[in-house]
């Protein structure tokens, strides 16, 4: 199966953590979008088909829960595209182990082929400008994008390179907690994901956002005390914010193209 083969009719599951769960990107009615909700709309759109789509992703885990959790569960609804993103919130803390990342990843990728799924991977978005320690989390993210594209390569999969995107550093495509895209950003990572998977992205999406000044001081004090802290309460008590959760679309839900 080439790395840009769409099997049809489309079945579409996404696994991994808050990125892939769609958190920032809120609708009015505090339900999540995200960009994974547009891919499967994009894919609908650019099909002229209704794509079933299942959503399995859990903020706040590791790589390794991931692949635990998420990804047998995924290849049980028998899909045709599977995506995975993880290891973010790996990088975050210290003494990543980055080989163990690149290996479970290629296993991972190797057994959703193997299962005669098209699996696609997703390096996330580059967070490093608005928050403490950026400077630590950009170097282990260089090292592991530089190695998973290796890892595409070797094993011919679709792979799009968030981490790489010119504009998605700039924080007005992030949200106020500066470590989840807003939604302008989640349509420009659905607009990558289709250009991977080389499809035309609906032409009503925005996906540049408009430059916003900096943060002030006061600006940032106050996001220190409302998402920093917690963060850091989080770690030290070993709690997750995914505690208790599970991924929104447990099951398939039907996405039909939209009327043009």
């Amino acid at each position: 199966m080439s790395a840009f083969e769409l099997r049809h009719p489309i079945r579409y599951v996404a696994i991994g953590d808050s990125f892939t769960e769609g958190m920032g990107d809120e609708r009015p009615d505090g339900t999540l979008r995200g960009w994974a909700d547009l891919v499967a709309q994009g894919l609908a759109d650019a099909t002229g088909e209704t794509v079933l789509y299942a959503n399995l992703a859990v903020r706040g885990r590791l790589l390794d829960a991931i692949i635990d959790e998420q990804l047998e569960p995924a290849l049980s609804l028998e899909p045709t595209l599977l995506s995975l993103n993880g290891g973010g919130n790996d990088m975050l803390r210290p003494g990543t182990n980055l080989e163990s990342i690149l290996q479970r990843t290629r296993d991972a990728m190797s057994r959703v082929a193997a299962a005669g799924v098209q699996p696609l991977l997703l390096a996330g978005p580059n967070p490093t400008g608005g928050i403490p320690s950026g400077g630590t989390v950009k170097a282990k993210g260089d090292a592991l994008v530089a190695a998973v594209g290796d890892i595409t390569n070797a094993l011919g999969i679709a792979y799009t390179d968030n981490w790489s995107d010119p504009e998605l550093p700039a924080h007005q495509y992030w949200s106020h907690d500066r470590l989840h895209l807003g939604p302008v950003g989640h349509t420009r990572v659905a607009h990558n994901v289709l250009g991977t998977l080389s499809l035309p992205v609906p032409a009503d999406w925005v996906t540049a956002a408009a430059a916003t000044p900096k943060p002030t001081l006061r600006q940032n004090l106050r996001y220190g005390r409302e998402h920093v802290l917690p963060w850091i309460g989080r770690r030290l008590t070993g709690r997750s914010s995914g505690d208790g959760r599970t991924g929104k679309h447990l099951e398939w839900i039907e996405v039909p193209p939209r009327t043009r």
